[in-house]
């Protein structure tokens, strides 16, 4: 086990708070990594990003960093401003 892996088992354990917060965080991280690579892959920068979908860079910075409450509108539109067709898969 990873030292963060061990971190974050450790600390669900004795902060009930953190256990609670966690795994919903950590979808939002994931959503906005998988953003960013996204871009990244496409070869753009967060301004031309913003450009292409007639926002702000910080809009696009906010996104990739806090994606919380993202609207399903918002992805489309980003996948489409990259190129590519937002999929959503239900397991």
């Amino acid at each position: 086990m990873s030292d963060l892996k061990k971190y974050i088992s450790d600390r669900k354990k004795r902060d009930n708070d953190f256990a609670e917060g966690f795994e919903e965080g950590y979808k939002q991280f994931k959503i906005g990594l998988m953003l960013q690579k996204a871009r990244i892959s496409a070869g753009l920068t967060q301004q031309e990003l913003a450009d292409q979908m007639a926002t702000k860079k910080s809009a696009i910075s906010r996104i990739e960093n806090h994606a919380e409450d993202i609207k399903l509108s918002t992805l489309v539109n980003i996948a489409s401003a990259l190129g590519k067709e937002l999929k959503i898969h239900i397991a």
